[in-house]
């Protein structure tokens, strides 16, 4: 049996590779690394189909170093101090670190990403990882810190066009076919900037063709989709620009964008807890405070989907995104959150007002600390005004309410407390 039309045409070399020139063009930053033979370790993070592992192993052959793969759904812990064990044992002195692709870097557990620390930070490998989520969310701090990001793009339309007539002409298989892609807009559609979608859709339309001669029209390739509805999706991987309309629809108060895009993500056959978990997310940094029993409901539907599992669990995820979709809004704690992070590092480790820290000894009791505190409950209301922030920063304000009538509850209340500052 041969190789799927993706895998034949996967690319061998930087000329023979489509799209991604931000990274890869001539002059771009990865391109200059590639040429000057040294790499640092890296992450590409873009949506499937676009030449993540492609461009990794492209890397490897370029600058012909050794070259390991992990798959994070495969592999564990062991896995992992294996590979990095092989790889120390057959490097010469001098040589290239060997690169370690690990492909949904993204599904490895913590356990997993602290094992890689050592020998990313040692040089021992060069480590690429490959991504379809956020790598803020879903990679180490530590890790992250010693990778550079790039970010890989959907492909254009004429990457894919181009990509076509590529198929139709070099392909050992299909060059020996007469196609003519008369209509390429439904493929174009169906594929929505995945390479890999797009190759399968073609070599799916061309063998339920039953002659030689096969000319593509958009009404063959709906048509041929309709019969085999997951044919053009065989991995069951939905884009980020599917996702992406979801939450949006969710933060634009659309119900009906919002249950539509979940459909398509279910039909699709996308992970019931990929969506459970940007519904939780969703209900935090989008519903926020104007609406805390969102948060409670993604949860309840997170816990309820891993209960009752699928089918049935569509039934509490389409309830809680019709929830979010029509609760009031507010992105309040979702500001404050990385308002208070670039404060943090614009300002270093202030230190903590001697009033607020403990003093559990007496030297340090001796020191002032703890001295002057006020607590709180042996005042009125259970309040009294007191200095939390540190010295130099006391006058900084994060949080800022908005305007949602539960929301204004919160924000009187810190006006009550604290006046002129909340004013």
């Amino acid at each position: 049996m041969s190789e799927p039309l993706a895998e034949r045409l996967r690319p061998r070399s930087l000329e023979d590779y489509i799209g991604q020139q931000h990274l890869v063009g001539e002059g771009a930053v990865l391109r200059k690394m590639i040429d000057a033979g040294r790499i640092s370790s890296f992450i590409l993070w873009g949506p499937p189909g676009v030449g993540k592992t492609t461009l990794a192993q492209i890397i490897a052959k370029r600058l012909e170093t050794p070259f390991y793969t992990l798959s994070a759904v495969t592999s564990g812990v062991k896995d992992v101090r294996d590979v990095i064990e092989r790889a120390q044992k057959g490097r010469f002195f001098n040589e290239a670190s060997p690169i370690l692709f690990i492909d949904e870097i993204h599904r490895f557990s913590k356990s997993q990403q602290d094992s890689l620390l050592g020998a990313v930070e040692k040089g021992i490998v060069t480590l690429i990882g490959a991504t379809t989520e956020n790598p803020s969310f879903e990679v180490i701090r530590p890790l992250l810190s010693r990778c550079q990001l790039y970010v890989l793009k959907s492909l254009e339309k004429e990457d894919l066009q181009l990509l076509l007539e590529r198929a139709i002409t070099k392909d050992v298989i299909l060059s020996q076919r007469k196609i003519e892609l008369k209509e390429t807009a439904a493929m174009m559609r169906y594929s929505g900037g995945d390479a890999r979608k797009l190759l399968n859709i073609l070599e799916l339309v061309v063998e339920s063709a039953n002659s030689e001669e096969v000319v593509i029209t958009d009404e063959m390739v709906e048509e041929c989709l309709q019969q085999n509805p997951l044919a053009y999706d065989k991995d069951g991987e939905m884009h980020y620009d599917i996702i992406s309309a979801f939450i949006k629809s969710i933060r634009g108060s659309d119900p009906d964008a919002a249950l539509y895009w979940m459909a398509r993500m279910i039909e699709g056959g996308e992970d019931p807890q990929f969506i459970a978990r940007r519904l939780v997310i969703s209900a935090a940094e989008d519903i926020g405070l104007a609406n805390p029993n969102a948060l409670l409901l993604a949860n309840a539907a997170f816990d309820a989907v891993m209960k009752i599992g699928w089918p049935e669990g569509r039934i509490p995820l389409a309830e809680c995104a019709v929830y979010l979709a029509t609760s009031p809004k507010s992105n309040s704690a979702y500001m404050g959150i990385n308002q208070a992070l670039e404060l943090v590092r614009k300002t270093g480790n202030q230190p903590v007002p001697l009033h607020l820290r403990n003093a559990p000894t007496k030297l340090m009791e001796d020191l002032g600390y703890h001295d002057g505190y006020k607590y709180p409950h042996d005042f009125a209301g259970h309040f009294t005004p007191q200095q939390y922030m540190p010295d130099e920063l006391k006058d900084e304000r994060l949080w800022h309410g908005q305007h949602s009538p539960t929301e204004e509850k919160l924000y009187e209340r810190m006006v009550n407390y604290w006046g002129e500052r909340y004013k």
